[in-house]
């Protein structure tokens, strides 16, 4: 009997790849999970209270995606310092050195720094300054405004392409793919397993490359109506304006998470397209780690329950319908049959090896 086609259901997860790892969020809970050089999996469980929690300013639409942004940007860095204190804690062992915390934490403020002033310096002066060479010789402001649109369009694209010939954002880029291919699995109503996850798909519409994208293309409409003819005021207004763009790039990618209507899955499809450039698919080990991140912040059994009907014991076996589910999930095919089109990726039977850091390991 033919399985009836799986409805994807919202579970209010997110992440973000680190180096060797994965951090998964759930609500004021998070967790790091890191494969360490010896091969095992190490685990930090964490609460983060949000940035300005409680202030009604995180209720006024258009106006908290600027600082849902800053979160980010403060629980991603706690993350991805945990991962680095891993690797330099073993390099430690071996030199029988140790790191200064202070420092480490002066210089991952300073990384903040540079990565923003990196970011506005690619995306925001450099566009601008580039369009302004064209206005000698063409006249028309609606045309500056868009050869500046595409000029920006046209970095993004490149920054994109080009981060993913180094070998580090390559192995972070498919710890990405784990990332999204374990959201997919639970949120298609597939238990939590390695085999099911290489199945799922590493495309995800909450991406942060998706935010990225449209973050860029809302930043080339805005702007082609904001003309002003003194340089250095017009890239002044351009910087003042990034809460602007980010507060409206956040509530669009927050409604694609949710919804299926066609303009806003027209709106988002081009950062599905941009996912190719910054997810990989991963091994078992990679995917190994992800699961581990997800199950110390999310009880995924219990949202199978709640959300499809399935009872799932410790071993993550399928043994029947909840009550109440039996009219609408009476059938075994149901997890067992098809997998969606959309989602299904078909990926290489290969032999699992022992986990090594190694070359081998790298996307080529």
């Amino acid at each position: 009997m033919p399985s009836k086609k799986r409805k994807k259901v919202y579970s209010g997860i997110g992440g973000q790849a680190v180096i060797e790892g994965i951090m998964m969020r759930n609500g004021e809970k998070y967790a790091v999970a890191v494969r360490r050089p010896d091969g095992k999996i190490e685990i930090d469980t964490q609460t983060h209270q949000q940035f300005l929690k409680g202030s009604p300013i995180l209720k006024i639409p258009f106006l908290r995606g600027a600082f849902v942004f800053i979160d980010s940007m403060i629980l991603g860095t706690r993350a991805i310092n945990f991962s680095a204190e891993v690797f330099d804690d073993e390099e430690a062992k071996e030199s029988g050195t140790s790191g200064s915390g202070a420092m480490d934490k002066l210089m991952s403020s300073l990384v903040i720094i540079l990565a923003v002033a990196l970011a506005v310096g690619l995306f925001i002066v450099l566009p601008t300054f580039l369009a302004s060479i064209f206005e000698k010789s063409i006249r028309n402001p609606s045309l500056i405004s868009i050869i500046e649109g595409a000029i920006r369009i046209a970095v993004f694209i490149l920054y994109m392409f080009v981060i993913g010939f180094m070998k580090d954002m390559r192995r972070i880029y498919r710890y990405h793919g784990a990332e999204h291919k374990c959201i997919n699995c639970i949120e298609r109503g597939r238990t939590l397993n390695v085999e099911n996850v290489k199945r799922s798909s590493r495309f995800h519409r909450r991406c942060g490359t998706s935010f990225m994208y449209i973050s860029v293309f809302i930043s080339v409409i805005i702007f082609f109506f904001i003309r002003i003819e003194y340089m250095p005021l017009r890239l002044l207004v351009r910087i003042l304006m990034i809460p602007v763009v980010l507060g409206i790039s956040y509530e669009i990618l927050a409604l694609a998470g949710r919804s299926e209507n066609i303009f806003v899955y027209m709106l988002t499809a081009p950062g599905i397209w941009f996912q190719h450039l910054t997810t990989k698919e991963p091994d078992d080990q990679m995917i190994e780690v992800a699961i581990k991140s997800v199950e110390a912040v999310f009880d995924w059994r219990k949202y199978l329950a709640d959300n499809f009907g399935l009872e799932v014991n410790e071993e993550g076996e399928i043994v029947g319908a909840v009550p109440g589910w039996e009219t609408e999930y009476d059938d075994a095919e149901y997890y067992e049959g098809d997998y969606d089109e959309a989602d299904y990726e078909e990926y290489p039977e290969e032999e699992d090896a022992p986990y090594e850091f190694s070359d081998e390991n790298v996307d080529e």
